[in-house]
């Protein structure tokens, strides 16, 4: 909390109104207008005009695109087309063969050599295993690869299919001539065979046939001089030769897929005719209109519902915020209708002004949109009500004007406005949060301005737009923003501040001019009272800016709060000049009487000079319920010397109260109270300045004074220690420093 906020937490703090500003009908009432206000002004901006058309009928006028229309149907064409261009893709697949035929020789080397096997059966033999050979060396290699990285199961299938499709079929007489073969005859056709099958099934070959052809020509050119070797050598080749080119059908599919993402969307421009006028609708017309939404008698209710649950939820989540903000604690703001009837002005004043704004676009000029004041209501915000709220509503402010700004098609939000509103309001907040006078506006019109041109100019260096009469306008129109949204702040406060009574930070300033008629009252009438008056709002604002409470209403309540003194200004000892103390000589009772009696006097005199609330807070409230000692404990010794049954209690020598209810009230308070206890100190000493506020904190502390506000035992050390500095600092010239500590260093 700081000082500008007293137009926020200080006006707030009020009773709890009566009437129609706190009737519940009204309070809906009031959030049915802002759901009103956030529909209607967004409204014309994402829900699109509609036309009643029929099929097979001429249209009764053009129609064009309001925004950019994607053609869903011409860009699935489209994307077909350019699917069906990818051609299939085949995958070569490295077998290895000529481990195959290696194996088959392997086998026939072992069976040659066992002389227990008759010829027959080593026929039937070979016409048994080696074609089984063929598939099983098949399957491991799909067993050993399927599940990995290298090739696709699909792709693997497809090899297993084709290849045993084109499986060779070995002549019968070859199986007769293999038991004649002997060990020398099978490692030299061994050699042969494994460099011809290799050879071959380097080449990509979809069908084993082509390669099985060659298959003659390379064995004949080889080594081999006998007959019957190169015949058997080429028989069992062209067994082991096999396909190793095939189709990728999943690799094909990838690619048409990707094909039909990089195809580009069938796009119709903003303003681009759908329809002529006179023109018949043809079905294919029909359907497009229909998928843009742009018929009524199909019509789509979902663009108005979605905004009208975005309305709600925005209000929803607008009064979440100020009813537990506001209720949560007695210290913090309790918003009554009265506030939110001024905030939903506040909200319809600065969507008016983007609305306004936003007629200036064209295509040609979408700039003109960041001359839009959209701090405006930022700044009432902060300066009427309440910094926190202001925080929320710029947010809100935001997604509003990157709705009504927005210049781009086939988007709701243009987020570029957006993010320049989101700066621009926390600029204006930051710069007037501290506002104490009328001139500070114009200058955080000037911090907004500054901030604004920044953000428009990183936003143009991001999109690349950087010819120079764009950005030379932009940032023009970005620092023209700022001033207007000064000037405008400038003429609407004094209307809120009278129109709702507000007690902005501003108004406080003006409260605490000397020339006020109580002011002056105070100083001709009651010299001392207005001299202590002074003093305690020096000590209270420099504590209540210690914790963050507000420093400003501190010091202007403070001027108020012993204004009641002015009706009976002698009994009171700082205005004992001169003359006899008129308490020495009436009842302890009446002078209890008199003297509790300023503080309902006071209200009073703030009440009839139309003195704002919070101030007449403290002025009933800094003294909360303690207790006058010194007459309490007059009549108990008058009672014993008069030898009277003591009739009263402690309790009847107490201020009525009430207790603090805010954290100023109870820093005014013990403001009051040092003050006037050093101040009758003769020769003070620090220990003894910080051993009194200390005792003077204990006490209202075990008194229960603070237990209606939220000051913690940590924010009452820092109020103490600020004390003691300001205390030491008014009072420097009378208070004596240790002797080891000279007065100048200290």
């Amino acid at each position: 909390m700081n000082q500008t906020q007293a137009g926020k937490q200080t006006n707030l703090q009020q009773a709890k109104p009566t009437g129609w500003k706190q009737s519940a009908a009204v309070r809906y009432l009031l959030l049915f207008m802002f759901v009103l206000l956030f529909y209607f002004s967004l409204a014309p901006h994402v829900v699109p005009e509609t036309y009643d058309i029929q099929v097979d009928a001429p249209s009764d006028k053009d129609i064009a695109a309001p925004h950019q229309i994607f053609d869903s149907k011409a860009t699935l064409e489209a994307q077909e087309e350019a699917a069906n261009k990818i051609d299939s893709i085949y995958s070569n697949v490295a077998l290895r063969n000529e481990q195959l035929i290696d194996q088959i020789f392997v086998r026939i080397e072992q069976l040659n050599l066992d002389d227990q096997v008759t010829v027959q059966n080593k026929v039937e033999i070979y016409r048994n295993e080696i074609p089984g050979k063929y598939n099983t060396f098949v399957d491991n290699f799909v067993k050993m690869n399927m599940g990995s990285d290298k090739y696709s199961d699909t792709l693997l299938d497809e090899m297993s299919k084709v290849i045993k499709e084109q499986v060779y079929t070995i002549p019968e007489e070859t199986f007769y001539k293999l038991p004649n073969l002997t060990l020398d005859q099978l490692e030299e056709m061994r050699t042969v065979g494994q460099d011809v099958v290799r050879k071959l099934m380097s080449e990509q070959l979809r069908d084993a046939e082509t390669a099985r052809t060659k298959v003659a020509e390379l064995v004949n050119a080889s080594s081999l001089t006998n007959r019957s070797s190169r015949e058997i050598v080429q028989e069992l080749a062209r067994f082991t030769i096999m396909p190793n080119r095939f189709l990728d059908q999943q690799a094909t599919d990838e690619e048409k897929i990707l094909a039909k993402q990089n195809t580009p969307q069938v796009v119709i421009k903003e303003g681009d005719l759908i329809v002529k006028r006179g023109e018949i609708i043809t079905p294919e017309m029909y359907e497009l209109l229909k998928e843009s939404e742009l018929l009524q008698d199909k019509r789509n209710y979902w663009p108005q519902l979605g905004l009208l649950l975005m309305a709600i939820t925005i209000v929803v989540g607008l009064y979440t915020y100020m009813h537990q903000y506001g209720s949560s604690d007695s210290t913090k703001p309790s918003y009554s209708n009265t506030h939110l009837l001024m905030l939903w002005l506040i909200y319809l004043i600065n969507i008016i002004t983007m609305q306004v704004i936003s007629l200036t676009q064209t295509d040609s000029a979408p700039y003109a949109g960041y001359l839009a004041p959209a701090a405006l209501g930022t700044m009432l915000i902060t300066l009427l009500l309440d910094v926190h709220l202001a925080l929320i509503s710029s947010v809100l402010f935001a997604i509003a004007g990157s709705i009504i700004l927005n210049t781009q098609t086939g988007q709701v939000f243009d987020f570029q406005y957006g993010f320049v509103i989101i700066v621009v309001s926390l600029a204006a907040i930051f710069s007037i949060h501290r506002a104490s006078q009328r001139s500070t506006i114009l200058k955080a019109g000037i911090m907004v301005s500054l901030f604004g041109s920044l953000a428009v100019l990183s936003l143009m260096f991001l999109t690349e737009q950087l010819e120079q009469g764009p950005l030379v306008y932009s940032l023009a129109f970005a620092f023209a923003s700022g001033l207007l949204t000064a000037i405008l702040v400038i003429g609407l406060m004094p209307f809120f501040e009278i129109t709702f009574g507000i007690l902005s930070a501003l108004k406080l300033v003006e409260l605490s001019n000397p020339n006020h008629p109580l002011l002056r009252k105070l100083l001709t009438e009651t010299p001392g009272t207005y001299h202590h008056s002074v003093m305690v709002g020096n000590l209270a604002e420099a504590a209540a800016e210690s914790i963050g409470a507000d420093g400003l209403l501190c010091r202007v309540g403070s001027y108020y709060h012993d204004i009641g003194k002015t009706k009976r200004p002698s009994y009171f000892i700082e205005n004992q000049t001169n003359m006899e103390n008129p308490h020495d000589t009436i009842e302890p009772k009446l002078s209890k009487s008199i003297i509790v009696a300023h503080a309902r006097d006071g209200v009073d005199m703030l009440k009839a000079q139309n003195i704002p609330k919070p101030i007449r807070d403290i002025a009933e409230q800094h003294h909360g319920t303690t207790s006058l000692k010194f007459f309490y404990f007059k009549a108990l010794k008058q009672a014993e010397e008069q030898g009277i049954q003591v009739n009263f209690t402690e309790d009847d020598y107490r201020y009525p109260g009430p207790k603090a209810q805010s954290k100023e009230a109870a820093i005014v308070g013990l403001a009051d109270c040092v003050e006037a206890a050093v101040r009758s100190l003769r020769s003070p000493t620090v220990e003894q300045v910080e051993a009194m506020i200390q005792k003077i904190i204990k006490s209202r502390v075990d008194d229960n004074q603070y237990n209606e506000c939220d000051l913690t035992m940590k924010e009452l050390d820092k109020i103490a220690h600020s004390l003691k500095e300001s205390v030491i600092g008014i009072f420097h010239s009378r208070i004596e420093y240790p002797e080891d500590v000279k007065p100048k260093e200290r």
